[in-house]
């Protein structure tokens, strides 16, 4: 027997488990673990052998099933009871000609709240299920239903009465005539011309049967659940619409243009030849291509690939369903697939638009190192929806665009042509980009006429349009503090002095201003901080005189520079240094090799192109220490206004097996997505020492990542490599043969006029510090005591002498009161060269003259 669906009931066991309630042995309360356990000593040779735990969960179904029998029974009782205690009432309220009175619904039960099958069997009288409809006792009276009204006895009703109707989830048409009675009428297919049948009055009944049971829980809801029934159950109806919409990514416009995208012309060139079919489908239909389906934007984070997405659907006016890839995970197995497919069936029906998927690498990855077969499917899945996009010949106008910063942790088969067609990577911005982002984000931003955002793209570098945004922001912030509070302070002097005469205000100015500069003496954050706060509190709008002043300068955006670090710098960027070429004295025939090999290719690249020259030359500083090797590069730098990469020799170098070859790779995968870059090596002795037949250590394999890096399959376009050594011997010759480190420049000790240079640009040509009549750096340039000194050498001498003029200075104030102005003599000099010696020595000067007179050659 089958009592409900999905429990088999064995009719025996029921038999006994109601013969065993209805014997003494049981109580008013049931145990169902000692109702098991006595039915197994009872019938032992029937359930004795069976496991306690199964034949007790066996036991608690049956026991539940009979009842719910009981409770059904009762139940039709009791409602056979109301139903005649009702039609009694009714007759008694028509001939009395009165309301009900509150005190006859005492008369409802109370504990008929608490049973449980009376929501059970309402749910399915309002679904309109007539089977479910307890049958009347005959002896019980019953109210005789009301005539059938056809659809011309409605139309004769009159106008002043007020018809209410509505249409429930369950298919049944309520209709609340002025009278007050609710009659559910069914709407199905069987009703001959349009008729509207009764149910029968049951129904009605147990409807009112529900609210006479709210009724006695509170009175005070009376007349409202009366006016409204069925309230709470539109209520839920309308949260669970919501809930459901809520779970599916909604088509939605974007608004963003390609105009609101700065410095990406070459990009949105490059997108809109590939866009051609989605509005021009009959293009590749008459080639019979298949046009490309999607592609994929990878960039470091805040480059601007999901403003670039928004930015195609905006343009070409298509409705775009955005989807971050972390939605697309559930932890039920089979769920994400199933999320996918629908994602891309309401693409498909959605067409023509743009599907977008966020940070699509948490959902792609490589299937042969992903942890779990949950990826792995989603990976195949995610295939499969791509093919069937390509297979179906009306879905040509959808478009699915990929956005990640770690491209290569995307599996390879997503990346296939038929898949993501085209890549398209999104750098980060040189400064003629920058310049064009900057214009975009401040069209709307009150500025001076005279702005200049080349000079501004030239302080930015390393940012990326997300870190120019905040810039922006940071500075106008600035200029609210600078405006507002300058106004509260003049606004208070104004409040000390105003309210006087001329002489009152002439004899007690001074006094206030004095005890003004006290106050502000004794207290200043506290002063600044209740001025931000009263401005805070003043609840008054800003007067129009005042709100004119309010302008970004370019002075708030140097302000802002301080408070906003660019993503490249957090990335491990340099950003390019403050060293010029007026910085660096002599050294000339180096700065025009460094020139031609670096700024160069970066500022006519079409000319290098036109001679074939694609691989960049890298360029190795070598000589004595302190010439001004790292000088150079950073000059270079800034000079050419590229990103520039600094690496410390040994900060690569790891103790786990394959790190250090790991952090090489990422250095050079970080410069190939911000090109053009420099990546200066700082001491590249230690990264790539001699390799010998007897080592195979870590060193052997730094040496091996660094030559697949710099010349290996992979391009090295518009990224150029410096290094730095003094010791180019212990260095492996195979980082220094033609397209790697080919270009080596001698960097040595200064000749005596080089030394002047060097002596006058540390000196900013005897202004800082202030040198005395009696110094000639010319005369100190050509001493025998500065033979062999180096740049460092030249540096330390001055400081050394500032020093001593410094020391002389304080000797004399703790003797005179007088402070006089401090000026560095020819004594100070020569007791800076008693003690600043030269850091090349004799045997060292001979190695670095055979490496000079190597080079030559």
């Amino acid at each position: 027997m089958r009592s409900r669906p999905g429990h088999f009931v064995d009719l025996r066991l029921k038999q006994r488990v109601k013969q065993y309630l209805a014997s003494s042995k049981c109580g008013q309360y049931v145990d169902i673990g000692i109702l098991a356990s006595d039915l197994q000593k009872i019938y032992s040779a029937d359930y004795g052998r069976r496991k306690r735990n199964a034949f007790r969960i066996q036991v608690e179904k049956v026991f539940g099933i009979i009842s719910n029998e009981k409770e059904r029974e009762d139940l039709a009782g009791l409602e056979a009871e109301h139903v005649a205690k009702r039609a009694r009432q009714q007759e008694k309220n028509e001939t009395a000609g009165s309301a009900t009175d509150d005190s006859d619904y005492d008369d409802y039960p109370e504990d008929l709240s608490t049973n449980h099958m009376n929501s059970s069997l309402l749910s399915l009288y309002k679904k309109g299920n007539p089977d479910s409809v307890p049958t009347t006792p005959k002896n019980e009276p019953m109210e005789t239903p009301p005539p059938v009204q056809t659809a011309s006895q409605t139309s004769t009703l009159s106008s002043g009465a007020r018809v209410e109707t509505r249409i429930s989830e369950g298919g049944w048409f309520i209709d609340k005539t002025p009278c007050g009675k609710d009659f559910f009428i069914d709407l199905s297919e069987d009703g001959e011309g349009g008729e509207k049948k009764l149910i029968s009055e049951k129904s009605t009944e147990v409807s009112l049967l529900e609210s006479e049971r709210k009724k006695t829980k509170g009175r005070r809801t009376k007349r409202k659940k009366e006016e409204h029934p069925d309230v709470d159950e539109e209520i839920n109806s309308i949260l669970l619409k919501e809930k459901v919409r809520s779970k599916a990514p909604e088509l939605y416009h974007p608004s963003v243009k390609f105009e609101d995208v700065g410095g990406n012309d070459g990009t949105l060139k490059e997108i809109c030849k590939m866009l051609i079919h989605v509005h021009h489908p009959e293009v590749y239909k008459h080639l019979g291509v298949v046009p490309p389906r999607g592609f994929l934007l990878h960039g470091p984070p805040g480059c601007g690939k999901t403003l670039l997405a928004q930015a195609i659907a905006g343009e070409l006016e298509l409705p775009m369903l955005k989807v971050a890839a972390t939605e697309v995970v559930s932890g039920v197995s089979g769920e994400s697939e199933q999320k996918l497919r629908e994602l891309f069936e309401q693409a498909v029906s959605s067409a023509p638009c743009v599907l977008f998927i966020d940070e699509i690498d948490a959902i792609t990855p490589k299937r042969e190192v992903a942890s779990k077969d949950m990826e792995r499917r989603i990976v195949a899945q995610f295939l499969t929806c791509m093919d069937d996009l390509n297979n179906m010949a009306a879905t040509t106008q959808v478009l699915v665009i990929g956005a990640t910063n770690r491209p290569d942790s995307l599996d390879p088969a997503l990346r296939r042509a038929g898949r993501f067609d085209r890549e398209i990577r999104l750098g980060i911005p040189d400064e003629a980009a920058r310049e064009k982002i900057l214009r975009t984000l401040c069209r709307k931003l009150k500025l001076p006429e005279s702005f200049e955002f080349h000079h501004l793209a030239r302080l930015t570098p390393g940012y990326v349009g997300a870190d120019l945004m905040a810039l922006c922001r940071e500075a106008a912030m600035c200029t609210v503090n600078r405006v507002l509070i300058k106004s509260e302070q003049q606004k208070k002097k104004h409040i000390h002095t105003g309210g006087n005469s001329a002489e009152e205000s002439m004899a007690i100015g001074t006094d206030i201003l004095v005890e003004e500069d006290a106050k502000q003496l004794e207290l200043p954050p506290k002063d600044e901080l209740q001025r931000l706060l009263d401005l805070l509190k003043e609840q008054d709008p800003l007067p129009e005189e005042q709100l004119q002043k309010l302008c970004i300068e370019m002075n708030d955006f140097i302000v802002a520079l301080s408070s906003v670090q660019p993503s490249a710098k957090r990335e491990g960027f340099v950003t390019i240094p403050d060293v010029t070429w007026a910085d660096i004295g002599a050294l000339e025939d180096v700065r025009e090799e460094l020139t031609m090999a670096i700024l160069a290719p970066v500022r006519n690249p079409e000319q290098f192109k036109a001679l074939g020259l694609t691989t960049p030359a890298g360029v190795l500083l070598a000589g004595p220490p302190g010439c001004g090797k790292t000088l150079l590069a950073k000059a270079v730098a800034n000079e050419s206004g590229l990103n520039f990469i600094s690496v410390k020799g040994p900060e690569l170098l790891n103790m786990y097996v394959g790190e250090s070859e790991r952090a090489v790779r990422q250095v050079f995968q970080r410069a190939r997505n911000s090109a053009p870059c420099v990546i200066f090596f700082d001491e590249v002795d230690a990264l790539c020492p001699r390799r010998s037949d007897r080592e195979s250590g870590a060193s052997v394999r730094v040496v091996n990542q660094l030559l697949t890096e710099m010349d290996g399959l992979e391009n090295r376009q518009q990224v150029f490599i410096m290094a730095a050594t003094n010791r180019p011997d212990i260095i492996d010759p195979a980082i220094l043969r033609p397209g790697r480190l080919d270009r080596t420049l001698y960097v040595g000790l200064p000749p005596p006029e080089d030394r002047l240079a060097i002596l006058k640009t540390i000196t900013k040509d005897g202004t800082r510090p202030p040198l005395d009549t009696d110094v000639s750096l010319e005369e100190i340039a050509y001493s025998q005591h500065c033979d062999c000194y180096t740049g460092a050498d030249l540096s330390a001498l001055v400081r050394e002498a500032s020093v001593c003029a410094l020391r002389q200075e304080m000797a004399l104030q703790n003797t005179q009161s007088k402070k006089g102005e401090i000026k560095i003599s020819h004594k100070h000099f020569e007791e800076a060269f008693k003690k600043v010696k030269s850091s090349v020595s004799k045997k060292d000067q001979i190695m670095y003259e055979e490496l000079r007179q190597s080079l030559c050659r």
